[in-house]
């Protein structure tokens, strides 16, 4: 009787030994786990593992929705929000696009680079993508210069919707979807100019120096 606990002691110290001894295999298969040792793994059972929404939303499409609900909201805060207690035009829209410059550095652009897939993969969306003290009241001034565009954009539409329709009110008035759609167009354009600008000019350079 003594001899066959003897022998399931054994038996039960080998087993523990085979357990730590995988165990710590496994542990050191996966310190000096890399690309040149791991196998490959499909993408579609990649996607198995993959969490996140299954509509799949382009990244272009990701950073035009992120600048229209952040030019949205500041609207609705600020623009909306103190007209009943800055009754002078001029100074409710120098607060309002003040406000739309802190906002797009402090948020929409550091949201544009966190959500980037590779680092300066979403600076082609921002119109100043350094990150930089400068930047700060750069962002500002684009922003005064981008509001300044979408008010004209307003006062145009509506009179030329008075002009066919007629009568004395304003058709289309100030509102937060509709404003965020038109402060965005303006913002892509401009940043499009940039892009087409240097663009031209590395051109001009290349030119200059094959001759």
């Amino acid at each position: 009787m003594a001899k066959k606990n003897h022998g399931n002691a054994r038996d039960d110290i080998k087993a523990t030994a085979d357990y730590y001894k995988l165990h710590t295999d496994a542990v050191n298969d996966l310190a000096t786990a890399d690309e040149s040792n791991s196998p490959e793994v499909p993408e579609s059972e990649l996607l198995q593992y993959r969490s996140g929404p299954k509509l799949h939303i382009t990244d272009w499409a990701k950073a035009i929705l992120i600048k229209m609900w952040f030019a949205g909201s500041v609207c609705f805060f600020i623009f909306w929000g103190l007209s009943a207690h800055i009754t002078a035009r001029l100074d409710l829209l120098l607060v309002f696009g003040i406000a739309l410059g802190v906002v797009t550095d402090v948020l929409t652009n550091n949201i544009l680079r966190y959500i980037a897939k590779t680092p300066a993969a979403n600076d082609r969306w921002m119109m100043f993508p350094q990150k930089k003290y400068v930047t700060f009241f750069f962002n500002m001034i684009y922003a005064m210069l981008l509001l300044a565009c979408v008010d004209m954009f307003y006062n145009l539409l509506n009179l030329a919707i008075l002009s066919v329709i007629g009568g004395d009110t304003v058709p289309i008035g100030v509102e937060t979807v509709l404003f965020g759609i038109f402060y965005t167009g303006f913002d892509l354009l401009f940043i499009f100019m940039k892009r087409l600008a240097r663009q031209i000019v590395a051109d001009a350079k290349k030119s200059a120096k094959g001759k």
